[in-house]
């Protein structure tokens, strides 16, 4: 068995020393090793020490061990998560019920028939909607103009308004004519009980 003496690991540590001059791909291969050696290091020992730092650290607690209201991290009834406290929703509206219908939107119903029907042939358009304006929403009236009085197959209302379906702020009221019965709907507006549609029935 070989004896190793200092001689011997001196010819072995010169060996290693002066590989890298031998030649240039010798060198530049060892300056490559070299530098993603402290590239490696630079990466990998800042995370070991945030690692340990993290599982090192403990939370911060108060003294009395619970936070009070009204305090910083007081949990305000969100289940001590430190967040806002949940907005509970609001109960749905309620669908409006039906009511017997009102006699103003009755009346109202039968004077806007009225004018509807009142026409001949020397009537203009103007003229026509003038008479439906008072009775008329002012979303509804532009409908009304492209309307031509000429094409109306009546010339008289027969009989009373006859009340549908009817709610506190609206009702369906059905009028008959010497030619189709009519469907108006009349709302509840600021200036009182309006027309806002209508169709011809029948």
């Amino acid at each position: 068995m070989p004896i190793r003496t200092n001689r011997g690991r001196a010819a072995i540590y010169r060996r290693l020393w002066s590989w890298p001059m031998r030649s240039p791909s010798h060198l530049v291969g060892t300056i490559i090793l070299f530098v993603a050696l402290i590239v490696a290091a630079g990466i990998v020992v800042p995370r070991l020490v945030s690692d340990g730092q993290a599982s090192g650290a403990t939370p911060p607690t108060s003294e009395s061990g619970s936070a009070q209201p009204g305090e910083p991290g007081a949990s305000n009834g969100s289940g001590g998560s430190g967040l806002p406290p949940v907005t509970r929703l609001t109960e749905p509206r309620e669908t409006p019920s039906e009511a017997p219908a009102a006699p103003q939107a009755l009346r109202v119903a039968e004077q806007w028939a009225t004018a509807w029907v009142d026409h001949d042939d020397d009537t203009t358009a103007d003229a026509w909607l003038d008479g439906l304006r008072p009775y008329t929403t002012a979303e509804f009236l532009p409908v009304m103009r492209s309307v031509d009085p000429a094409n109306i197959p009546a010339t008289k209302v027969e009989g009373k308004a006859e009340a549908g379906e009817s709610y506190p702020r609206s009702v369906e009221a059905r009028i008959a004519t010497d030619g189709p019965d009519l469907s108006i709907t009349v709302i509840k507006t600021e200036e009182g009980w309006r027309v806002s549609d209508y169709n011809r029935v029948g």
